[in-house]
């Protein structure tokens, strides 16, 4: 008998763990942001260098869910949490022992192939929930994961700038073989959904993307927003200290902005569950787009007024893109849940190659354009994904219509 269907209640003390490993573990891709300033000095980065660090780590990100996370559905997942967790501890300590721009690249992709160990405790959440909770449970680890990824910019750019960034990622590499040992502990054993060989896992995951037109379309609607998201967080610390002569204390502080927004997962999971994944999608679409378009009005105010729109503006697409997220991953959880592993990689695949774009193209058009270049390619993909899911309702309202 599969142990996570013999457990079907789980403590809330385990749902905790699992959010506290979620957090940590995406956290470790996000660590460089406001420590781009201090790396690029310590190792004579150009802007452009600086930009190939979090654009590494994120396409590192995207190639683990894809290669990797398939590997849910055929094997133990308390096993591949473990395994993971220990590579990206080594992983994190090497990049603190870098002294050249290639060796901190290839450290940066292996750190995010790693650090998927993140997407394979939301499965396992999902298994592990009660009958009618999914989405409540789901967020609530969604939003340690969240919050390891907005949090993570406010401890790193404390830490990078009282004890230097190598610091930062040496703390970190302790953490996560922390929380890898209690993960371990807590967890129980996940019997394998699939029979299937590691080839055909993957070719199954074509037939997947070919056969639910509803993944692709939140796929796609999710990589747009974080484009978006991740465009604003890879440039903010770059743009702060050349306007406004801050340091990466500031630009990690913004962070906690953007966490207030992380607390709306379980909150935007039971509106999933309640009212389903479609409207709450197209709400945090809509408060994406809002949120960015607000930072038009900058050059309107003196230096106090724009510093606190770019809060406010954090904290609503952080809470637009959290909310939706949350809600993409109910709907497409639904869709076959045997083949959760394969589901969630083809999502957060798109995902953090719209999160390496954003990242590669934030910082050209800050290069090319300035701050008011990133904040319309945001503007833009928040448009693209509220379009996404009107066109995605209209789509199912029609056949509804035809229906009866």
């Amino acid at each position: 008998m599969n142990a996570s269907t013999a457990h079907p209640i789980v403590s809330r003390w385990v749902i905790f763990i699992m959010a506290l490993g979620a957090g940590f573990s995406v956290a470790s891709i996000y660590y460089a942001q406001p420590l781009l300033p201090l790396m690029g000095n310590d190792l004579h980065l150009s802007v452009a260098g600086m930009g190939l660090v979090p654009t590494l780590t994120q396409a590192g990100y995207a190639l683990g869910i894809l290669f990797l996370l398939p590997l849910g559905d055929r094997h133990d997942r308390r096993l591949l949490i473990l395994i993971k967790s220990a590579a990206l501890a080594l992983f994190l300590l090497g990049c603190s022992l870098t002294g050249q721009l290639h060796s901190l690249l290839v450290a940066s992709l292996l750190i995010g192939m790693a650090a998927t160990m993140a997407q394979d405790i939301v499965p396992a959440a999902a298994i592990l929930a009660p009958e009618g909770k999914q989405g409540k449970t789901v967020g609530t680890v969604m939003t340690g994961l969240l919050l390891g990824i907005l949090l993570s910019r406010t401890v790193s750019g404390v830490v990078g700038e009282a004890f230097g960034w190598r610091a930062m990622y040496q703390l970190a590499a302790v953490s996560i073989a922390l929380i890898g040992v209690v993960l371990w502990a807590v967890l129980p054993r996940f019997a394998a959904h699939s029979t299937l060989s590691y080839p055909a896992l993957l070719r199954s995951m074509g037939h997947l993307w070919r056969h639910y037109p509803a993944l692709r379309r939140a796929a796609l609607a999710q990589g747009f927003l974080s484009v978006a998201f991740s465009a604003f967080w890879s440039t903010l610390a770059v743009m702060l200290l050349e306007h406004y002569h801050l340091g990466s204390a500031v630009a990690g502080g913004y962070g906690i902005a953007g966490a207030a927004g992380a607390l709306a997962a379980p909150l935007a999971g039971g509106l999933a569950d309640r009212l389903g994944a479609g409207k709450v999608t197209q709400l945090g679409a809509a408060l994406v787009t809002l949120s960015f378009a607000l930072m038009f009005l900058m050059p309107l105010t003196n230096i106090h007024g724009q510093l606190i729109l770019l809060g406010i503006a954090a904290v609503g697409f952080d809470l637009g893109l959290q909310s939706s997220l949350v809600a993409h991953q109910n709907l497409v959880y639904s869709l076959e849940p045997q083949a959760r592993g394969r589901l969630n990689a083809l999502l957060f695949t798109v995902v953090f190659i719209g999160m390496a774009l954003g990242s590669a193209l934030g910082s050209q058009l800050y290069a090319m354009a300035g701050w008011a270049g990133v904040v319309a390619l945001a503007t833009a993909c928040g448009i693209i994904a509220l379009l996404i899911r009107l066109m995605e309702s209209a789509r199912v309202g029609t056949l509804q219509m035809e229906n009866r």
